[in-house]
């Protein structure tokens, strides 16, 4: 069985109906996200967990127990928000110990928790200082060994990169990542990111307007959209009405709209004879690079396509070129 269960949620503020009707299993010792854009309900959810929110009703269990009705500070929870929300008058190693010192654990154990904790998110040589003197990077290991510390059953986190600059961010993504593997601790992230839920988790629930859209391997909702959001929100999609793109490539399409990857489109001077793929007429309206990424967009007629090819100087196409894009049979997934 599931080890966190939340069954039938539902969440109101005033006429708003947050969260409706949702249903979420999460093993032992995996990292989850909740995806979705802002006001889906993600964060709501996590603070249902939490105990920070009631549920108007619904269960939640965590490793089999119902603590739906249970105060937050028995859940045996931790989490680590946006805002690191450290007490500037007190030291990494006591910023740390705080939760322990509510508990009245004896300082030599205190002293040891915190100690291995410093030392699992790298923050041994820190322990002397304040926050003022640390980076935001720092600071957010710091937030992140004070919920660690307490070594709650599951460890929740609200958005703690969204305010951190890129590289920094992504080099976090991994220390988490790792961190959350050594302690084998059963984690629930919630992000907008698509590119960082790819990245950290071993499954995603992506939410739209309080319901759970889709849920799944992060390779799978990329791979595999079931629906149009979805399709749309993870993974850069074509989303192209079947009617027009019947129009432009001269063959029978049989469905109402067409997810395609910019990465499965390929752009050259002539078009596949093989009958493997799609083909279409264009010409190019623009490129950026990203990377090692050009994507160019392509006007079809009737709607633009972006595809994406890896760079190489001697394939760069110029703006107002007219090229054909292959399309494989194959891949396009109808909606």
């Amino acid at each position: 069985m599931a080890y966190i269960r939340l069954e039938n949620i539902n969440k109101s503020f005033g006429p708003n109906h947050v969260l409706q009707d949702v249903s979420i299993a999460i093993d032992k010792g995996k990292l989850v996200t909740l995806l979705g854009p802002s006001g889906c309900g993600k964060s709501t959810l996590l603070r249902c967990l939490s105990g920070l929110e009631q549920v108007d009703s619904g269960r939640i269990f965590v490793d089999d127990v119902d603590i739906t009705d249970v105060s937050a500070k028995k859940r045996g929870i931790g989490m680590v928000f946006q805002q690191y929300s450290l007490f500037p008058n007190m030291t990494v190693e006591k910023n740390v110990a705080y939760g322990l010192k509510i508990q009245k654990i004896p300082a030599k154990t205190i002293d040891e928790k915190v100690a291995e904790i410093l030392s699992i998110v790298g923050l041994s040589d820190k322990a002397k200082q304040y926050p003022s003197q640390l980076s935001g990077g720092q600071q957010q290991r710091v937030a992140l060994a004070r919920a660690l510390v307490t070594e709650p059953k599951v460890l929740l986190l609200d958005e703690p990169l969204s305010a951190i600059d890129a590289l920094l961010r992504r080099n976090l993504q991994i220390e988490i990542r790792r961190i959350q593997k050594k302690l084998n601790i059963t984690t629930v992230f919630v992000t907008h990111d698509q590119d960082e839920a790819m990245v950290m988790s071993d499954n995603i629930f992506l939410l739209n307007g309080g319901v759970i859209e889709q849920s799944g391997a992060p390779v799978d909702l990329y791979a595999n959209p079931k629906t149009k959001f979805a399709a749309t929100f993870i993974g850069n999609y074509n989303i192209i009405p079947g009617e027009k793109f019947q129009q432009e490539c001269g063959e029978r399409i049989d469905c109402k709209d067409l997810a395609i990857r910019p990465e499965i489109v390929t752009i050259s001077n002539k078009p596949l004879e093989d009958g493997s793929a799609y083909n279409l007429k264009g010409k190019i309206v623009g490129n950026f690079a990203h990377g090692n990424i050009i994507r160019y967009t392509v006007n079809c007629g009737s709607f633009e396509m972006n595809t994406d090819v890896l760079y190489k100087s001697e394939e760069l196409f110029q703006d107002g070129l007219d090229v054909f894009l292959n399309v494989s049979k194959d891949l396009i997934i109808r909606l």
